[in-house]
This record gives C-alpha cells, structure tokens and sequence, in this order.
C-alpha cells in the first residue's frame, strides 16, 4: 500500500482532500480512500477476498428490500473523521443513491462490508469502524482473514459516539447470524481460509 499525505488546513481540509481524491488520476484497478486525512491507494485484492465478498452479496440480495441497493467499492464519505471509504460492500436505500454525487454520505448506509487485506487491515479494524459508527451506520461486517486468533467474521452494531458493540464473532465455519432487517445467516464455511 502506499499513502500520499495531504497538508490540509482545518476550514477547508476536507473539500481540498475530496478535491483530490476526485481528481487524481489513480492506477487503473486500485483503491483511492481518504482515511484519517490521508489520501492512500492500494493494489485490487486477491481471488480470496472477492470470493467472500461475492458469496455475502449473495446471501444480501435475497434478504434487502426491493428500495435498497447492494455496492461493491462504492465510495461512502465521512468528513468528520476526513474519510472517505471504498467499503467491500455497502447496503443502502436506493433513494439516496439518486441524490448522490461521486460518493455515499456514511449515514445514509444500512450495512457496510470489509475484508481485511494483510497489508492495510489496520484500517478496517480501527480507522473506518470508528467512521463508520460516528456516521451512525447501523450494522458493520469485519471478515478478518488475518486476525491473530485465526480468520473470523464480526458483526458491529450498537453504535455510540465512534465505538460499535461486537454482536456477533464467527470463527469462519461458524454462522454469522444477521439481525433485522437482514435477519439471514451468512455461512462462513464457504469463506476460504488462505
């Protein structure tokens, strides 16, 4: 991964950052985000990781109502946290997809998605679930492939200030079970493990 720092002066970091992101001319199948006021980029992920992602996509599109839509690498902005997220997967109502430019308010999202890559699982960990919950998203998904206690899936909700409340940990071959409105069970047995 590399990581381009932005000097931003606190009235107008934010639109000077997004400026940027916009702007840039990133390499072709890379990952532009803006986390924590830096603007990095890395590599398109492995098989693996589209592997999960399609196989919970999958498990969403026969659950969500016909007034949401299901994104992959849709850009979802946080300005109070100078973030802006391409999240493996976002849920939202498509109404608000009409009004949206070339990014998602975070509020807006129902459920946001990430697979953690080996080198920026820091972020998904840390950095974007504690924009994610300031942004009052509801539900947040963490299948971590590199954890230290082997690869899992949790589920985050409860959101208050910037913390979520683990709901529900799945070491993969375990069922991570989603509440309402989703109320489906994700099968991690069919996450491949390496």
């Amino acid at each position: 991964m590399s990581a381009l720092t932005v000097d931003h002066d606190p009235g107008q970091g934010w639109d000077d950052l997004v400026r940027l992101w916009d702007e840039m001319e990133w390499p072709e199948g890379s990952k532009a985000e803006i986390v924590e006021g830096v603007v990095t980029t890395s590599p398109a992920p492995a098989y693996r990781h589209h592997v999960i992602v399609e196989r919970i996509q999958r498990r969403l599109y026969s659950v969500i109502p016909e007034a949401w839509e299901i994104f992959q690498r849709q850009a979802v902005a946080v300005p109070s946290c100078l973030g802006m997220f391409i999240p493996d997967l976002l849920v939202v109502p498509a109404r608000v997809c009409a009004e949206a430019g070339n990014y998602i308010p975070a509020g807006a999202a129902e459920l946001v998605v990430e697979v953690t890559s080996m080198k920026n699982a820091r972020h998904d960990r840390v950095a974007k679930p504690a924009a994610y919950a300031s942004a009052g998203i509801p539900l947040y998904i963490l299948v971590d492939r590199w954890s230290p206690e082997g690869p899992t899936a949790t589920l985050f909700g409860e959101p208050q200030g910037d913390v979520y409340s683990p709901l529900v940990v799945a070491k993969f071959g375990e069922p991570l079970a989603l509440p309402a409105p989703f109320d489906v069970t994700i099968d991690t047995a069919e996450f491949p493990a390496d």
